[in-house]
């Protein structure tokens, strides 16, 4: 934890130790507060020192620094008198002692919630899975249903599946999530949309696919979907006011996918360019009325009340290295997919289902560009 803000010319900083905590002790402790205490209630450096199990020359030392650090004196220095805090000092050491006062629930709220989180670190039956993946709900119910149920805990950080590949890729976390519609290549050997973005990130033998869920994604629209929208080609027939999602996520890709089909181009579409960070955003934007229409998945137009024209069913997959298949945290979380509880709750989630959850499957007959020659190659639009 590290915070800080502006005190004049100089700034608060917080941070904090791992140690065990003194009884009595205050919330957040400073060096230089409590040299300053000590030498106002023992009325001289030598026995503030004492008191403070330090020598008199250090003391002395971090009186000098700090008063040449906040360029104000902290110490009246008089020969042969007991040592006093200057009138700064007394003001130092007044304002600490209000704050603590006034901040201390919030201050005591925050080192449980340190202490919390680094005990998953003492405990060895809990685990930690850092996931990047593409924007999904019932990734969030699964965040929060492993902590509850299986002491596993997901960091996750969503962002598009061609980010959360190449973050795999670069070690950067342990597993990554990723859509695509369930197409193989097609006939004439002419790369997909879909097999061209991820078929050069992912490789047979090197990662592994976890089963995790199917979804419904089509295009989400005001209540009675006024417009009559069916599909992608209608956004440019009628002109209605499109919200896209940011390059490099599945669900742009999809779009483009299903444009391509149509033979429609991006530039047609009005809003194209207009993107959201999740499916939650997409499904905002049409319900406060900036937007007619949105590609996005059945839950965020649920949620809203809004509705929804299905347009496909697609499967999402977690990937993983080989190499961390069998690592405690990913049994775990196998484990726990597999589970009645998990596709319990996954069957609430309006438009989804399970997916073969937690199961190992192969990526070759998951993703069937590889039972075909590798297809010619077309440029990316």
């Amino acid at each position: 934890m590290h915070s800080a803000y502006s005190c004049g010319v100089k700034t608060i900083e917080l941070s904090y130790t791992l140690a065990a905590r003194e009884a009595g002790a205050q919330a957040i402790r400073n060096p230089l507060m409590e040299v300053l205490h000590a030498v106002r209630e023992q009325g001289s450096i030598a026995a503030a020192a004492k008191s403070l199990g330090q020598s008199y020359r250090h003391v002395w030392g971090e009186l000098k620094r700090w008063e040449t650090e906040l360029g104000r004196g902290l110490i009246v220095w008089e020969k042969g008198q007991p040592a006093r805090l200057s009138e700064f000092g007394d003001k130092l050491l007044w304002a600490e002692q209000q704050a603590q006062a006034r901040l201390a629930p919030q201050i005591e709220a925050l080192h449980a919630d340190l202490e919390r989180s680094f005990a998953v670190a003492y405990d060895d039956t809990a685990h930690l899975l850092t996931l990047y993946a593409s924007h999904d709900d019932a990734l969030v119910a699964l965040r929060e249903h492993a902590a509850s149920q299986a002491r596993l805990h997901l960091d996750i950080r969503f962002t598009g599946s061609v980010d959360a590949i190449g973050a795999l890729n670069e070690g950067r976390c342990v597993l990554a999530g990723f859509h695509t519609p369930p197409q193989p290549a097609t006939p004439a050997g002419v790369a997909t949309l879909a097999q061209r973005t991820y078929q050069p990130l992912l490789q047979p033998g090197r990662h592994k696919i976890i089963g995790f869920a199917r979804r419904s994604q089509g295009l989400v629209v005001a209540r009675g979907n006024p417009l009559r929208l069916a599909g992608l080609g209608d956004l440019a027939a009628r002109r209605a006011r499109y919200v896209n999602r940011p390059l490099g996520t599945g669900t742009r890709l999809l779009a483009q996918e299903l444009l391509e089909q149509a033979k429609i181009a991006p530039s047609s579409i009005e809003g194209w360019d207009r993107t959201e960070p999740s499916h939650a955003a997409v499904a905002q934007a049409v319900a406060s009325g900036a937007a007619d229409a949105g590609l996005a998945i059945e839950a965020a137009a649920r949620a809203r009340g809004l509705d929804f024209v299905p347009l496909l069913q697609e499967n999402y997959y977690l990937v993983c290295l080989r190499s961390a298949l069998e690592q405690p945290p990913m049994l775990a979380l196998r484990e726990l997919l597999r589970g009645d509880a998990w596709q319990a709750r996954i069957a609430q989630l309006a438009g989804y289902e399970a997916l073969r959850s937690g199961e190992v499957l192969s990526l070759r007959q998951q993703l069937a560009w590889w039972r075909y020659s590798r297809p010619k190659k077309t440029a990316a639009k």
